[in-house]
């Protein structure tokens, strides 16, 4: 009785000792993952620069939402990195399904960080209260030296609702305090001569890209005012009735530096618009001068109106027709075209294309981009054309309806032999991709 009581009393002791031993292990094994957990994953110390790192990938909204977590965040979230480059996004909630920015952030970043600001643009929609709010940010941006400055309106009018004094008046204030800014893209404003002097003033041994297309108080004297002073201009946009001799030739000078891009968009505002025509020689000191630019046009007329175009030979490098344009038009562009290297043509009417597309093809010898729209051309000539281009058409986007069985090719033909002559496989549009 008592060796059963000894035994138990053992079998007991024993049983005690082993779940100390159990307990112990667990013990050392939830202390070591405790003490990894501890040493590894100190989110709040990460170092700044891996911080700085993951911040730029985050969408504003997520980033301000990170910087709440804890104050080594909320320091990482001010980091003057972030703030260099930044788009306010601005519009009304009732008319616009864009994503405004916040009104509280814009004023922490006007108070904390306007000196930080290099690169700035401003996405508004057609509301006047929108454009009010960025000239009220702009007339604000006193301490700031931008070295970009784009104002995008999403639809009209925009900025050209506001009074031209206020405007003018916050554009200013960026021209001023700005001694280095680059790049300028004000499309659709009533930016006017008096303000582009200013902006030479302050800017002229920086100012590489300026558009301003669409800008109804400038005249002529302005922008050459711009070119006379700008020397480092390589890129410049407008409208077509800013265009004129004089300006080709101060952009020819010796001591201008070489263009490399010239954006020109003839626009009617009315049927029957005159336009003024450009001098031959004027095109031919720019090539001189700069033989490589490109020189970017978008038609927007009505057929009436193409009459003082194409008449003698233009450096034209890209051409796009957003209205229908005549047959003899692009007859003519074929002829006078010699550096054409992409057309696109949205629309031309009933009349087959065939003879145009081939003189091109004869002419055009640097075309290597063609889009069309609503035209017609017959499967027999656009092969022809495709076999006279060869591989050198790296963009061919042509919609089916355009072409036109004949005799000698279907619809079910034309995939194969235009495939066989580009060297790759090629299908016609089912839709516009220009």
């Amino acid at each position: 009785m008592k060796r059963g009581l000894k035994g138990s009393k053992q079998e007991d002791g024993g049983g005690t000792s082993g779940g100390s031993r159990g307990t112990l292990k667990r013990s050392r094994k939830q202390r070591r993952e405790k003490d990894w957990v501890d040493e590894s994953v100190h989110w709040e110390r990460l170092p700044q620069e891996i911080l700085l790192h993951i911040f730029q990938y985050l969408p504003l909204l997520d980033r301000a939402f990170a910087s709440q977590v804890c104050r080594g965040w909320n320091e990482a979230f001010h980091m003057p990195e972030l703030w260099r480059c930044f788009e306010f996004e601005l519009n009304q909630p009732a008319s616009s399904y864009l994503k405004a920015t916040h009104p509280d952030l814009i004023k922490q970043i006007i108070k904390r960080h306007a000196d930080h600001l290099q690169y700035v643009s401003f996405k508004v929609d057609s509301s006047r209260e929108s454009a009010e709010a960025a000239c009220d940010i702009l007339s604000q941006l006193v301490n700031c030296s931008l070295k970009t400055l784009g104002l995008i309106s999403t639809a009209r009018p925009s900025f050209m609702e506001l009074p031209k004094s206020h405007f003018i008046s916050a554009l200013t204030v960026v021209f001023v305090n700005s001694k280095s800014l680059s790049s300028l893209k004000i499309d659709d404003t009533p930016v006017d001569d008096p303000s582009l002097k200013v902006l030479v003033a302050n800017n002229s041994d920086t100012l590489k890209l300026l558009k301003m297309s669409s800008c109804p108080h400038v005249s002529p004297a302005g922008i050459l005012c711009v070119a006379d002073q700008c020397h480092g201009l390589r890129e410049l946009a407008l409208n077509y009735h800013l265009l004129s001799d004089e300006l080709l030739i101060a952009l020819s000078s010796e001591k201008h530096v070489h263009l490399e891009h010239l954006r020109i968009d003839v626009v009617s505002e009315n049927p029957g618009q005159h336009f003024h025509t450009i001098k031959k020689s004027s095109w031919d000191a720019m090539v001189r001068h700069s033989p490589k630019f490109n020189l970017v046009m978008y038609f927007f007329l009505y057929e009436d109106e193409f009459d003082p175009f194409f008449r003698d030979e233009i450096p034209v490098t890209h051409l796009y027709f957003g209205r229908s344009v005549s047959k003899d038009v692009l007859g003519r562009v074929g002829l006078t075209c010699p550096r054409l290297v992409e057309l696109v043509v949205c629309a031309n009417g009933l009349r087959p294309l065939d003879e145009e597309l081939i003189r091109m093809a004869q002419h055009c010898t640097q075309l290597s981009a063609i889009g069309l729209g609503e035209c017609e051309v017959s499967c027999s000539a656009f092969v022809e054309f495709v076999k006279m281009c060869g591989d050198r058409l790296t963009q061919l986007s042509i919609m089916e309806e355009v072409l036109v069985p004949d005799h000698r090719y279907g619809l079910d033909d034309i995939h194969w032999e235009v495939s066989k002559h580009l060297g790759r496989v090629w299908f016609p549009d089912m839709m516009p991709t220009w």
